[in-house]
């Protein structure tokens, strides 16, 4: 009977897989995205802006914001146990979303996000207040793949990305008190 009990042990287990680690994650500071909840705010903010290309055209800082929000939070949403009740779906999508998002903008698949975000949120802050040299030189960051003239120019022609278009409208949907997820 044991042997038995060891079997069928050792079948349930192997059925559910290997269990994968949580994905990279960044950590952002306090504000990070807006006077909100960092998690909150980021969806707010990509899910505006990757919900129409128009919305970030000749605006990288915009473009920026959003793509530092989507790396966020794809591993944020599935590392965090604030979003245990949040749909695994969605939580897929964002992961998607974020090599999706890196794809365009020639981000190395397998870079740290907090190198990402990190570079992303510097070249926002250091473009708003007029700093172009120092803008240029968050883009030149270990993970990007593109000279950062080029990178600045895919920023401000961001083209419409489906997969974080949905991923964020999701993630947004399902934080609102009453949706799918965790209440915020």
């Amino acid at each position: 009977m044991p042997a038995r009990r060891s079997l069928i042990l050792a079948l349930l287990l192997a059925a559910c897989g290997a269990i994968q680690p949580p994905p990279d994650t960044a950590y952002v500071p306090p504000g990070a995205f807006g006077p909100l909840d960092n998690d909150l705010g980021a969806a707010n903010q990509s899910s505006w802006a990757f919900a129409d290309a128009a919305r970030t055209a000749n605006h990288p800082v915009s473009a920026a914001r959003a793509a530092a929000a989507v790396d966020y939070l794809a591993g944020e949403l599935s590392s965090n146990p604030r979003f245990v009740a949040m749909s695994p779906f969605t939580k897929q999508e964002m992961l998607q979303a974020r090599v999706d998002v890196r794809r365009v903008l020639g981000v190395a698949p397998a870079a740290p996000s907090q190198v990402i975000t990190n570079a992303l949120l510097q070249f926002a802050d250091a473009w708003q207040s007029g700093d172009r040299t120092g803008a240029l030189q968050a883009l030149a960051a270990p993970g990007f793949t593109l000279p950062p003239d080029q990178t600045l120019r895919v920023l401000a022609n961001m083209p419409f990305i489906q997969s974080a278009n949905v991923a964020t409208m999701d993630a947004a949907n399902q934080m609102l008190p009453g949706g799918d997820g965790e209440p915020l």
